[in-house]
């Protein structure tokens, strides 16, 4: 049924909204793109060209908010965000990334490199919204990694669940698509890394230190207990709301967790971050620390060779 919603400046048809177009993705390859093992594009369905712009700069992790409407999931923060974007998992992800593998002998990027992370943030009630994610992504089998009794499927894409989890029910699934985006908390628990491979922890809750200067040594410390806690339960960890204010102060943030062994930056400037990380990966090892599922090392963060 038809609403009307009433929002600031006017209304939305929602009948419209459920069936207008996604941002039309532009069709492109992946030839001469290599990946950068820690690009993070924070909330990337915001940007101009949701995944073109990440995937075309080498990004191997990419965030997403969903809002279960109608049984579709819907891209938004929010319900009236996401019913005005018109877009869904499907149109602005999954059918894309489908097309990217496709072309790609089944890989996001070249043979060796990481599989994707899919990141989806849900924003509407835990449990209703993961089982119409899981009936969604079994339409995408081919190209997703699976989780099963036997132990991980790695496939060119894994898609992890963050923001509202219903952690009980994904871990009594036997065999699903998706696995969860932990919490510091998780780092002092028993679940498994095929159940929980990523911690995320917001910056702020840990550290005061600006972004200014060099990082007091006692945080650095602290910094690095923490990814050497995530890495021996192999586990990945990134950190968001990271100070950002100005160009300096992300690259001094971004290399301060780099040389402490941080798995993905979490990045809101994909152009500044590639130049970054072409750099940082090409001055020595410090970047040479990304894993994808557990234990497993991976190559450093590369150059684009787009001309």
């Amino acid at each position: 049924m038809a609403v009307a919603l009433l929002v600031a400046g006017g209304t939305i048809d929602t009948a419209h909204a459920a069936t207008a177009p996604a941002r039309p993705f532009e069709g492109f390859g992946p030839a001469g793109v290599v990946a950068l093992t820690h690009g993070h594009s924070h909330n990337d369905y915001t940007r101009n060209r949701p995944l073109h712009d990440a995937l075309s700069r080498g990004f191997t992790s990419v965030e997403v908010d969903v809002v279960l409407v109608g049984g579709q999931l819907r891209v938004g923060h929010e319900l009236v965000e996401a019913l005005v974007s018109g877009a869904t998992l499907r149109s602005a992800y999954l059918d894309p990334l489908a097309d990217w593998v496709g072309r790609n002998g089944g890989k996001v990027y070249a043979p060796g490199d990481p599989p994707l992370t899919l990141l989806i943030d849900i924003k509407s009630e835990a449990r209703s919204t993961w089982r119409a994610l899981e009936g969604i992504l079994g339409d995408y089998e081919a190209m997703l990694t699976r989780f099963t009794p036997e132990g991980v499927e790695p496939g060119a894409v894994t898609v992890l669940v963050s923001g509202n989890r219903p952690v009980d029910l994904v871990e009594e699934r036997s065999e699903r698509f998706t696995a969860l985006d932990g919490r510091i908390s998780d780092l002092d628990g028993t679940a498994p890394a095929t159940l929980i491979p990523l911690v995320s922890v917001r910056w702020g809750a840990l550290f005061s230190w600006s972004g200014k200067g060099r990082m007091p040594a006692a945080d650095v410390a602290r910094l690095r207990a923490l990814v050497d806690t995530a890495h021996s339960q192999g586990r990945r960890i990134r950190f968001y709301a990271t100070p950002a204010s100005t160009p300096g102060i992300r690259e001094n943030v971004w290399r301060t967790q780099l040389d402490a062994g941080v798995d993905l930056l979490n990045v809101d400037h994909l152009a500044e971050a590639q130049r970054f990380l072409m750099t940082a990966s090409n001055d020595g090892p410090a970047a040479d620390t990304g894993r994808s599922d557990a234990g497993h090392r991976l190559p450093a963060g590369g150059v684009d060779r787009t001309p």
